[in-house]
């Protein structure tokens, strides 16, 4: 997913995204435990992604507080 993409979401639709890649990134963790990851990069995605949509959401919490 591309930053301008999570920029154009609202906060609902931000913590939604947050909950649906916290899922995925447990799920990994279970299959890497398990021996059943095949796509190990994709672990590092959805971390980097899961910063990415914390950081936006932080971001314009901080605008509407203002």
């Amino acid at each position: 997913m591309k930053v301008s993409d999570i920029r154009d979401m609202t906060l609902d639709q931000l913590d939604d995204e947050l909950i649906k890649l916290k899922k995925e990134q447990f799920n990994l963790r279970f299959q890497g435990a398990t021996g059943q990851l095949e796509n190990t990069a994709r672990m590092r995605q959805v971390r980097r992604e899961i910063a990415r949509v914390l950081t936006i959401a932080q971001q314009k919490r901080v605008e509407a507080a203002a």
